[in-house]
């Protein structure tokens, strides 16, 4: 086995060309077998080993510079810079994280894990290497639809004035996560089906000299493209055309469902565990297609993950009139969403939290300051999330809770988030963000309003003595738990972007505490702003959330008891502090 003896991507350059191919199986094979057993972004990897052995083979990294955008297609560079054992010794699949990280290895340049950055990047490190006037090679190595991102863009437009060596690899699978939108997409079909030759080329618009290579799963082929332009003394694109999830049948066959893989089974593709049919995502897909099928004005609006709320492929070309992807392109799904609002449309925009970052600006300015009454669902914002450190989404209240004029709600469960939804769809005065409960489907019998139009509005769940537990959102059944053991005063917040003077200023007199309570960093949280209320009187204060830090990979219980997020913890630390009176 050719793989075990990769100690580094030197060893590569003693290898034939027979070698290179049966070390491209050798390297399938045990990505086929790792994410079956472990998860992991399956297409893109499957699509990028021939074009990774080239670069190696061409390339002396570290010295040349490799900088993988998104970085979920690195697996192959992983094992061919001496992390080959995390791939094939199950005892050590987590000793590697998912993506790029230069803690790991001097052959990983950044810690990247978000779309569309390796160009400007790979700026960077070029205009460093002229300024100290040393020779190495930077490539930048961009797929999977990354090209819609305006950073992306935006460095293709500054690459175009750089008069020293930049080499762009455009993995061109044809995919996004889904499949590709927008204009550019159209010319690079317009390149793949002209050889190339097609008189119509975003690069060479951009300034860029531009190399072609029908077969991105060629090894010889693009060790010949990469040889032409190693040493370059000019910006220049190579431009593959590779098969996503090309040597597993079911992921070339159906590629946005293969994007990325839960542990399944490899002789039928069956997945080896199930999960609840009913989630956040179908909960708004059910609601969102009856909405949309009673009223033409409303819209789903995605910026690259429709599933997000299980838009498939079928129920996009069905409802394709009131369905938009504007690829990944957060700040362009803003602020459409804004221009639709405006015009007398209901844009419903679902997006990650780790996502919504690259679109402050939008949010702010062309939203909020336009009070342009969208509506934003925001996912995958708790400890419950995505655990990797690039995609956590816990940074979201500090974030937006400070933007004048934004509603910002958290519903404690089904019934409620199903009822703020619908009343932000139809209502006409705010720009709304809901953050989506991470906690997993919660039901409850309690009657919810149907209007948030008095904003700031708190919700006395429970009346109880002493102390008050303020639960935000997903942490509602937490601090439920805690009321009732304690038999204190429990509060439904609702809105994060706001305080009710009036509940807050009531338990003055009959309370000692306030517990606050919320899924996300504690640091400029929603809690601080409780406790800057009571700054003045005698009432102490318990915050209670996240630490502000990068969680990577780390177990969600584990964390919350590492911040005293527990019931008993909570309960034990009240008990300190009430006996210490």
């Amino acid at each position: 086995m050719i793989l075990n003896s990769i100690t580094g991507p030197e060893v590569l350059k003693d290898l034939s060309l027979d070698e290179l191919q049966q070390l491209a199986a050798e390297i399938r094979t045990a990505l086929i077998e790792r994410i079956s057993h472990h998860g992991g972004h399956f297409g893109p990897n499957l699509g990028l080993v021939e074009a990774t052995i080239a670069l190696h083979y061409v390339f002396n990294s570290p010295v040349d510079k490799l900088v993988f955008d998104v970085s979920h297609q690195i697996y192959t560079h992983k094992m061919l810079t001496g992390r080959v054992d995390s791939f094939l010794d199950p005892s050590k699949y987590d000793d590697v994280t998912g993506f790029s990280n230069f803690r790991e290895s001097e052959h990983d340049c950044f810690v990247i894990g978000h779309t569309s950055t390796s160009i400007s990047l790979a700026l960077g490190l070029a205009k460093a290497r002229d300024l100290k006037s040393t020779n190495e090679n930077i490539v930048a190595i961009i797929g999977d639809g990354s090209l819609s991102g305006g950073e992306a863009l935006e460095g293709l437009n500054v690459a175009g004035e750089l008069n020293s060596n930049l080499i762009i690899v455009v993995n061109d699978n044809d995919m996004s996560i889904a499949e590709n939108h927008g204009g550019l997409y159209k010319n690079l079909k317009e390149l793949r089906e002209s050889n190339g030759t097609s008189q119509n080329n975003l690069f060479k618009a951009m300034g860029l000299d531009y190399v072609f290579v029908p077969d991105g799963n060629d090894v010889e082929s693009l060790i010949s493209a990469f040889a032409l332009v190693k040493d370059t003394s000019k910006p220049i694109v190579v431009h593959i055309c590779t098969i996503k999830g090309k040597g597993y049948s079911h992921a070339e066959n159906n590629k946005e469902q293969w994007h990325y893989a839960q542990p399944f089974t490899i002789e039928t593709g069956e997945p080896l565990f199930s999960f609840s049919k009913e989630s956040y995502g179908s909960i708004t897909l059910d609601y969102l297609l009856t909405k949309m099928s009673e009223d033409n004005t409303v819209i789903n609006i995605t910026s690259g993950t429709p599933t997000i709320v299980g838009f498939t492929k079928d129920i996009r070309e069905k409802h394709e009139n009131q369905f938009i992807d504007v690829g990944i392109a957060e700040g362009t799904a803003i602020a459409l969403s804004s221009g639709i609002a405006r015009n007398g449309g209901k844009p419903v925009y679902s997006v990650f939290s780790s996502f919504i970052q690259r679109a402050f600006d939008q949010l702010s300015q062309d939203v909020c300051l336009n009070e342009t009454p969208v509506t934003i669902l925001v996912h995958g914002a708790s400890v419950y999330g995505m655990s990797d450190a690039t995609h956590i989404g816990i940074f979201d209240i500090p974030l937006m809770s400070n933007i004048p004029n934004l509603v910002y709600l958290a519903p404690t469960c089904k019934e409620e988030y199903l009822a703020m939804l619908d009343w932000s769809i139809d209502q006409n005065s705010y720009p709304v963000a809901i953050r989506v409960p991470g906690n997993g489907v919660v039901s409850s019998p309690s009657t919810f309003d149907s209007d948030y139009s008095k904003i700031n509005k708190y919700i006395l769940s429970r009346k109880g003595t002493k102390v008050a537990i303020l639960a935000l959102g997903s942490m509602f059944q937490l601090g439920e738990e805690i009321a009732n053991r304690l038999n204190a005063t429990l509060v439904n917040p609702r809105y994060i972007t706001g305080l009710d003077i009036d509940i807050l200023a009531s338990l003055v007199d009959s309370h000692d505490l306030v517990v606050t309570i919320e899924d996300g960093i504690l640091d400029g949280g929603f809690g601080q702003k409780i406790a800057s209320f009571y700054g003045s009187t005698s009432v102490k204060v318990l915050n209670y959330g996240l630490n502000k830090e990068f969680y990577d990979r780390r177990n969600s219980d584990e964390v919350l008891k590492e911040c005293r997020m527990t019931a008993n913890q909570i309960i034990d630390d009240i008990n300190k502090l009430q006996n210490q009176q």
